[in-house]
């Protein structure tokens, strides 16, 4: 294994922060990202700052064979309150900053070729800034996929479903467990093991998918 930067880890309860452990156990140099709190601190709202934070990581340690994007922006607000201000933030962070993030590590990946895994949401009404910048996200690695699959880097965005890192209220954490057919929520673990499968070399021939690790939850209609 060589290096692994994930994004948005700086929360001790967030899902980069039950990817981590997992990728170490497997071998994984791992470097953090995130505003604060972490190896590197990068404020990806700004045009340069994925360039920069690949290339301080791959310089400092070396080529970087794992690409997790788990960083994001959110603020909740639907179509009559939504400005163009947050809506603008929104895809600067969960959109571009991936694109150029992506762009950044696929010029510097090593000849064996490396894996991206980009954290994903279906929300939409109610949250729509989010889930549109999430939606953009998704096109980006699909396209990813194709366009770098012949540098040998496989790409995939996973949508975790609901997965309690400290948002949920009492209520609406009773109230999905109770919709979900395993009785549970996912916890970071559970995403943890997915993603550390899927930037492994067992599980790179997965690429170019949407893919939906959430425990059967869409299943409850």
């Amino acid at each position: 294994m060589s290096v692994a930067l994930i994004t948005g880890a700086a929360r001790a309860n967030s899902i980069a922060a039950g990817v981590v452990p997992q990728l170490t156990a497997d071998g994984w140099t791992v470097i953090t990202s995130d505003l604060v709190d972490a190896d590197y601190p990068a404020d990806l709202s700004t045009p340069t700052a994925a360039d920069e934070l690949i290339s301080a990581v791959a310089g400092d340690h070396g080529p970087i064979g794992a690409l997790i994007l788990s960083h994001a922006h959110d603020i909740e607000s639907g179509i009559l309150n939504t400005t163009a201000e947050s809506f603008d933030a929104h895809i600067a962070v969960n959109a571009r900053a991936s694109l150029l993030l992506i762009a950044a590590f696929a010029r510097q990946v090593p000849d064996t070729g490396g894996a991206i895994v980009a954290l994903t949401s279906d929300h939409t009404t109610g949250n729509l800034p989010y889930g549109a910048s999430k939606g953009a996200l998704d096109r980006i690695v699909i396209s990813a996929a194709r366009e770098l699959g012949p540098l040998g880097i496989s790409a995939n965005a996973l949508n975790p479903g609901p997965v309690d890192t400290g948002w949920m209220d009492d209520a609406l954490r009773e109230g999905l467990t109770a919709q979900h057919p395993l009785g549970r929520l996912g916890t970071p673990t559970d995403i943890g093991s997915i993603v550390a499968f899927l930037v492994s070399p067992a599980g790179r021939w997965f690429s170019g998918q949407l893919l939906h690790s959430d425990g059967g939850f869409p299943a409850r209609f």
